[in-house]
């Protein structure tokens, strides 16, 4: 089989120091990085009920018995401990856990550690999730107390994939951090907000940075949108069980994440919101397709087709499968891999494998398919999605479809994907001047078989200022630097992601001039980070675990 990346890959990240304050030494039994500290998250009650997710890597731990959670002196705790996820897909290692635990906040925060390796000596009833549960925004029922890790603890556990944590002053994260000034509000008018994720986005910036704003945002958000998620009824059109209601379009599937669940019940602990009939309730609207078409193979060249759901629909497929186990979803996963391996190799068109998943532009703007007016093509941006998607499943499955279709795509973009700097000039210069002179931009659409001058009247009606997508490009770009074995092309993929760092301008990031922007940037996007740190080509290396496929 293909490379599936063994636990160790986390490790080739350079260690990074953490000193604790002389009041708040580490217990010995603990390290800096087994620091759990516990904030008010709502409410006003010392006593409060403490419930943490922790995540862990293939093989760290098997027995829970051998997990304690240490106060500031190194004192055990009464705890109790409850599995929550296995890594299914590896060695059947005890994924994350829940640990919940009182403490009294005489401040608003009050530190503890967890150690791995001696017998819990006091155990402590469990309770359900939701009786540590009071009310806060918008009537939601939220944790009183939340409790923030490590983010090289995160980072470590694959909870999010391979992750680097944030160092002071990054780009990206100083991109991501001033995004969230306008983007913390939970958006409860513009339901369109969601689209892209929002919970799963805001969790992801969490694992690379350890910052408590960052998980009561996705806490928050979680809540919100699990609340309106319809449990009734059957999953198929009109009635969409498993859909969102929130924007009266329940069986819009584009809405439908299970990704977010699998984040909250490993960071938080919270079982509350979601069991398997929901999810299965869930998956089986996205295979059903809602009012869309059911998805299948891409078989003629007037079949309506978008990149973001065939993205969306494997990124969920996969998560649902890394949350529950359920060999049904990773039969449905196998089955997407294969109608995009075939979609890109073969096109029904005839125009050839050129990298990209080749579609008509007439039904990308829902028009009426017309092949004498049609522009066979892709969108670069929308794209990301299916890399997203392809890149979180061969973590799971090693697929070994999965990293030549990831460099097909690298090297189409790289091609066809972004406009030539000598076709920006003042009339037709369409990025946004915040990323200055030498600002990227791909083509709103691309294509390898029609002329810059049909590209350039697509983009000069649809396109403008659509580099406010190129952040998440540098997604499919350091994916396929991370796979791609030739000298000549891994160059220009390092180049290309050095010339994106002109995206990370601050003042792009405070441009919200649609909240959804804030997810569609960096919801994939925390990786590239560790992408851009492995050697060329390093993902394409023999494989060093063992793979699960169907």
């Amino acid at each position: 089989m293909g490379g599936m990346p063994p636990s160790a890959h986390a490790l080739h990240a350079p260690a990074v120091a953490h000193v604790a304050p002389a009041k708040n030494a580490v217990p010995a039994d603990a390290t800096p990085d087994q620091r759990i500290v516990v904030h008010r998250n709502a409410g006003k009650d010392a006593d409060v009920l403490v419930s943490v997710g922790i995540p862990f890597p293939p093989a760290a731990l098997r027995d829970t018995r051998l997990l304690r959670i240490l106060d500031a002196s190194g004192a055990e705790v009464p705890a109790a401990v409850q599995t929550t996820l296995l890594w299914y897909a590896k060695d059947g290692s005890v994924r994350a856990v829940r640990v919940q635990f009182h403490a009294h906040l005489g401040d608003d925060s009050q530190i503890f550690y967890f150690s791995v390796g001696k017998p819990r000596q006091r155990d402590l009833p469990g309770w359900p999730y939701a009786n540590g549960l009071v009310t806060g925004e918008q009537g939601l029922k939220v944790a009183a107390a939340l409790a923030t890790l490590s983010p090289v603890w995160l980072c470590h556990s694959l909870i999010a994939g391979p992750q680097f944590p944030a160092p002071p002053n990054e780009a990206y994260a100083n991109y991501v951090a001033t995004q969230f000034q306008w983007a913390r509000p939970l958006p409860v008018n513009d339901p369109t907000a969601w689209l892209f994720d929002r919970p799963s986005t805001l969790f992801k910036a969490y694992v690379r940075t350890g910052r408590f704003d960052y998980l009561q945002a996705a806490d928050l958000s979680y809540h919100f949108y699990m609340k309106y998620i319809r449990r009734d009824g059957w999953p198929v059109s009109p009635f969409c069980a498993g859909g969102w209601t929130y924007n009266q379009k329940p069986c819009d599937v584009k809405y439908v994440y299970v990704e977010p669940i699998l984040l909250s019940l490993a960071l938080t602990g919270d079982d509350s919101e979601h069991d398997l009939d929901t999810v299965d309730k869930m998956m089986t609207l996205w295979e059903n397709g809602g009012w869309s078409n059911r998805p299948g193979p891409y078989a003629s060249p007037s079949q309506h087709f978008t990149e973001r759901m065939a993205g969306l629909g494997l990124l969920e497929t996969v998560s649902a499968y890394e949350l529950t186990g359920d060999r049904r979803y990773l039969k449905r996963v196998n089955d997407r891999i294969g109608w995009l391996y075939d979609h890109q190799r073969n096109n029904p068109d005839g125009l050839g494998n050129d990298g990209s998943w080749r579609n008509s532009w007439n039904l990308h703007e829902d028009d009426a398919w017309n092949p004498s007016t049609d522009v066979r093509g892709t969108s670069p941006w929308m794209t990301e999605n299916i890399i997203d998607g392809l890149w979180h499943t061969w973590l799971v499955t090693g697929d070994p479809r999965i990293p030549p279709m990831i460099t097909a795509f690298g090297r189409y973009l790289e091609q066809y994907g972004w406009i030539k700097p000598d076709l920006l000039h003042f009339e037709h210069d369409w990025r946004n001047p915040c990323s200055g002179p030498d600002g990227q931009i791909a083509w709103y659409w691309s294509s390898a078989h029609v002329s810059t001058k049909v590209l350039s009247h697509i983009e000069e009606s649809d396109g403008w200022y659509s580099d406010a997508h190129t952040v998440e490009i540098a997604l499919p770009v350091a994916a396929a630097y991370y796979f791609e074995q030739d000298p000549k092309q891994s160059t220009a993929l390092k180049h290309r992601l050095e010339a994106l760092a002109s995206s990370y301008n601050i003042e792009c990031a405070k441009s919200a001039d649609t909240l959804r922007r804030f997810n569609w940037n960096n919801r994939g996007s925390g990786v590239v980070a560790w992408l851009i740190r492995q050697p060329a080509g390093s993902g394409a290396a023999p494989a060093l675990a063992r793979s699960v496929t169907p």
